[in-house]
């Protein structure tokens, strides 16, 4: 039985307007179309119990529309949010945002143009006009959570995460800090997830959402990776690889696992399955604001990790042979285990 708020919940319309136009591949976008806890379609619906209906205004979905006409005028959804008729509306970002100071003309990218003058509408500018109107601000993947590779050392955009560009303290006039859900690109579940519960907290239905000090959900993203991964007992063991290819802890060929925030390993990316070190691949960080510049160069081991390794190599070799002394002992049957006229098990004979 629904509650009377999950019932009135579910007559509420929110917006959904996603933004692509910052810096960065579509990556996110394609992610997410891979969610299944829940599925972006299950979210659209209103499948789930109390969800309310939403309208989702995002590129990848919207193959009919153009720009401008088309069976539905899309950038005219930005443009109501803009004037104050869509309410209430999320507003997601994804991509790093570029500095448009840095230059007297031209613009880094935009999202549309302005009908008054045909020019672009820069994406620092979408974030001026709809932020303070939103009642929720969602930064999708490490470009729009924390500049990723486009605000890497040497970028000539001087690019930037949501919360560098609004500041770290903003929040929307809900009261609702930026919620960052990184990831190059996000973990599908991990933005489905997260969408889902912005939209039960706006209409009632749940608290206001964790987040951590670099805001992301603290569910999500409360463990490091080597807290969930299959490899973590090789590591308390000692026992590492060299090459690629092995079931073994792979710290010493780049793996950040042991300090990096994910939960990759444990939930998988799609369906359950995969995921970096899951497939053997290394963690290079992705989830973190210090991504990229402060795991490179990727597959060398990570600064402190050869002391970090050589101290637990000495400590686990010697767990190790205790484990296989352990191991003998119990791979063998007790002793009481056959044919005969005398009871050894221990127990008093009553007949």
């Amino acid at each position: 039985m629904l509650t009377e708020q999950a019932k009135k919940a579910e007559d509420t319309l929110i917006h959904v307007l996603w933004i692509n136009a910052g810096l960065s591949c579509d990556g996110d976008s394609v992610s997410l179309t891979a969610a299944t806890q829940p599925s972006i379609e299950e979210i659209a619906l209103g499948a789930l119990p109390g969800l309310p209906k939403i309208a989702v205004h995002w590129p990848l979905i919207d193959f009919e529309c153009g720009p401008n006409g088309g069976a539905d005028d899309f950038l005219e959804w930005f443009f109501k949010a803009d004037r104050g008729e869509l309410e209430p509306f999320v507003l997601v970002v994804e991509g790093s945002i570029p500095n448009e100071q840095l230059h007297d003309e031209g613009y880094w990218c935009g999202f549309g143009n302005n009908p008054a003058t045909g020019q672009p509408i820069t994406t620092s500018e979408w974030l001026d006009r709809l932020a303070p109107k939103a009642t929720a601000v969602v930064a999708v993947g490490t470009c729009a959570t924390y500049g990723g590779i486009h605000a890497m050392a040497g970028n000539p955009t001087g690019a930037m995460g949501v919360p560098d560009y609004l500041g770290w303290e903003w929040k929307s006039k809900a009261g609702i800090p930026i919620v960052c859900v990184p990831g190059c690109p996000v973990q599908p579940d991990n933005m489905s997830e997260t969408l889902t519960y912005l939209l039960y907290m706006a209409t009632g239905q749940a608290p206001m959402i964790p987040l951590d000090e670099s805001l992301r959900p603290t569910w999500l993203f409360g463990r490091t990776v080597h807290e969930g991964c299959d490899r973590a007992g090789y590591y308390e063991q000692g026992d590492f690889d060299s090459e690629y290819g092995s079931t073994k802890c792979i710290v010493k060929l780049g793996c950040w696992g042991p300090v990096v925030k994910c939960n990759v390993p444990k939930r998988g990316w799609m369906n359950g399955m995969g995921g970096c070190p899951n497939v053997g691949g290394i963690c290079i960080g992705c989830t973190m604001p210090g991504f990229p510049d402060k795991f490179m160069p990727f597959m060398d081991e990570p600064p402190g990790g050869k002391l970090s390794t050589n101290v637990v190599g000495v400590y686990g070799s010697a767990v190790r042979r205790l484990r296989q002394v352990t191991t003998h002992t119990i791979e063998q049957e007790p002793k009481w285990r056959k044919p005969g006229r005398r009871l050894t098990t221990g127990a008093t004979r009553t007949w």
